[in-house]
């Protein structure tokens, strides 16, 4: 029931900003790991070896924080130990802020304020956006939406599902060593290998049941779940990311768009295959569809999930 309470505490309020977030702390601490032990003057051997420190240290030092806050909360006092858990758990699904996100992206383009509409977009992707078209402002936002769809709502409520408030934080500080340290760039190259390794790891099966539960939500949302099938078993593969790619190609499947193609981050362009390409471009009304998607997935993920978990298992 934690996971269910935590789920409509994310839903109905987000993250609560008296709450000190764990992501942060995690942050600070790979931060801190990052300045000691990365030196890329050092064999890409060494690299690899002081980044695989990194990441035991990091998810080490997470369950253990974690365990020792659920045995405090629990000697401490039931009900406000059990609303503490709920609290911290909730921090770990971004399903109200990841929509709430693609909405402010959705409304400055709906009334034609380009500038702001990449501004707004700029807050949740990696890429440059300041020359974006309306279209490529779009397809930044579905993406996005698309892409942590797994590693921001559904992976998080798989691992709390399996192992409570410990697992939910390990896979959270998984996935945020991946998303600072994850880089094919010069500095992480090595170095961050072990903790791109682990990401994919971790979200192999939550992102292949993640395509099951968007197929059902498509369904019932009367999107095209024949073509967004087809665009998974065609396209899903052709993604860098063994995982982000299956819901990516979903998403361009289910809304009969386009998604791939050239980004530009910093001096570099990254030109990814194009998804779905018979689709026709994003618009404006894709952000809400995408996250209306986002948002179905998710619900029927943690019902199945908690079924199968409490009753069949």
């Amino acid at each position: 029931m934690t996971i269910i309470l935590a789920f409509l505490l994310d839903a109905f309020w987000g993250d609560p900003s008296w709450l000190p977030h764990p992501v942060i702390a995690m942050g600070r601490l790979i931060t801190a790991l990052d300045n000691q032990l990365l030196d890329n003057s050092h064999s890409p051997r060494k690299q690899l070896w002081r980044g695989l420190l990194l990441v035991i240290i990091v998810v080490a030092a997470t369950w253990a924080a974690a365990v020792s806050i659920v045995y405090v909360a629990s000697v401490l006092h039931k009900i406000a130990g059990q609303f503490l858990i709920v609290m911290l758990m909730s921090t770990t699904i971004a399903a109200k802020s990841l929509a709430k996100a693609a909405y402010s992206v959705f409304l400055t383009l709906a009334k034609k304020d380009l500038p702001a509409s990449r501004h707004a977009v700029s807050m949740i992707v990696g890429r440059d956006t300041e020359n974006l078209s309306a279209a490529e402002v779009a397809r930044a936002a579905v993406e996005t939406v698309a892409e942590n769809t797994v590693d921001g709502v559904t992976a998080p409520i798989f691992y709390a599902l399996i192992g409570g408030l410990p697992l939910a934080l390990m896979y959270k500080a998984v996935n945020t060593m991946d998303s600072m340290l994850g880089h094919r760039t010069d500095r992480y190259l090595y170095f961050g290998r072990a903790a791109a390794k682990l990401d994919d790891a971790a979200n192999w099966l939550p992102a292949r049941l993640t395509v099951l539960a968007m197929l059902f939500a498509a369904l019932i949302l009367r999107f095209d779940y024949k073509a967004a099938w087809s665009s998974v078993k065609n396209d899903g593969r052709k993604h860098p990311s063994p995982n982000s790619g299956l819901a990516e190609a979903f998403t361009a499947g289910a809304l009969s768009i386009r998604l791939g193609g050239e980004s530009q981050y910093g001096r570099h362009i990254s030109k990814r295959p194009q998804l779905n390409i018979a689709g026709r471009l994003p618009v404006p009304g894709d952000i809400v569809s995408a996250a209306r998607l986002m948002q179905a997935t998710s619900v029927i993920f943690l019902i199945t999930g908690f079924f199968l978990r409490y009753y069949l298992v």
